[in-house]
């Protein structure tokens, strides 16, 4: 890929030379991955020996172990340079359900011979609960309402302890709602095709967005940009309601907008799934993304990102 079409540009020669390891290789990390092809060696670690052949066809070496088995990750121990951490926390809700068992363990693993210089991890904004509807920027304390949202919080604070007891620059890159019309499940269209109401604008809720793409810049740069111990909130410059949100796609699509509930008519209807996204509001200040990464958004705007495909 031509050194234009990276968001670091040319990368020196002792760069080059560099390993970059991804765990978590779904749809973000392969669209970092062709942005990072032929400028460091990539590694990918994936629990499925099916997924070998896609990812070696992606460029990748892939390295087949699980973070749900401990004893299957000690081969990663001093293996890359620089690690981009995507996946998810397990799902199970019974014991230590507030805990990240998957990243304690790869934590565990990196701190072996020697650290890598830079451990980013992918999270997400549902970290905060629900804000009211406030902008709010990186300082804004955690309050999670939900299991997952607590995994998360535990996996950042194994990420940044790594950074402080081994020197690592730890990078948190809190992110909102992906989308992206080539990606799996990547546009509201489905939705609205089924009809699933949205909230009244009185009870409504916003909600924020990334493109995939400018995610995946924004997980190149963090890799060897901004400071050590770090987060930033990886969001576009959108601030819509949630159902201004579907307003717009189906007005892009031609189709019929979404029917609107109260709040209280939503309970009975709606998935608990569902509900627990309509009752957290939060508006997401990027500034320190666009100062520090210097990451410049190709999609801005949820609108430019729906209709550039």
């Amino acid at each position: 890929m031509p050194a234009i079409h990276s968001p670091l540009g040319a990368l020196p020669a002792r760069f080059r030379r560099e390993r970059v390891l991804i765990v978590g290789c779904g749809d973000v990390g392969l669209r970092a991955a062709r942005l990072l092809a032929g400028r460091v060696r990539l590694l990918a670690l994936t629990s499925s020996p099916a997924r070998v052949p896609q990812l070696r066809a992606a460029g990748l070496t892939p390295i087949v172990a699980d973070l749900d088995d401990p004893a299957s990750l000690q081969r990663l121990a001093g293996l890359a340079d620089r690690v981009l951490h995507l996946a998810p926390p397990p799902r199970v809700e019974s014991g230590a359900w507030w805990r990240d068992a998957r990243t304690a363990s790869l934590v565990r693993t990196l701190q072996r011979r020697s650290a890598p210089l830079s451990l980013v991890y992918g999270s997400t904004s549902g970290v905060y609960g629900d804000c009211q509807g406030e902008r709010i920027d990186e300082t804004r304390a955690v309050r999670p309402d939900t299991p997952r949202a607590h995994r998360r919080v535990d996996a950042e604070r194994a990420v940044r302890w790594l950074g402080r007891s081994s020197g690592v620059a730890a990078r948190v890159l809190r992110i909102p709602g992906i989308y992206a019309p080539d990606r799996e499940g990547g546009t509201p269209r489905e939705r609205l095709s089924r009809g699933t109401p949205v909230l009244q604008r009185e009870d409504d809720v916003y909600t924020n967005h990334i493109h995939a793409d400018d995610l995946a810049r924004a997980c190149v740069l963090a890799l060897w940009r901004g400071g050590p111990q770090r987060i930033y909130h990886v969001s576009d410059d959108s601030e819509l309601l949630m159902g201004d949100y579907f307003d717009l796609a189906a007005d892009l699509y031609g189709m019929p907008r979404p029917p609107r509930l109260g709040r209280s008519d939503a309970q009975g209807q709606l998935p608990l799934q569902l509900l627990s996204f309509m009752g957290e509001s939060r508006r997401l200040d990027n500034a320190r993304m666009k100062r520090e990464l210097r990451l410049r958004l190709r999609y801005p705007r949820v609108e430019e990102g729906l209709r550039a495909h």
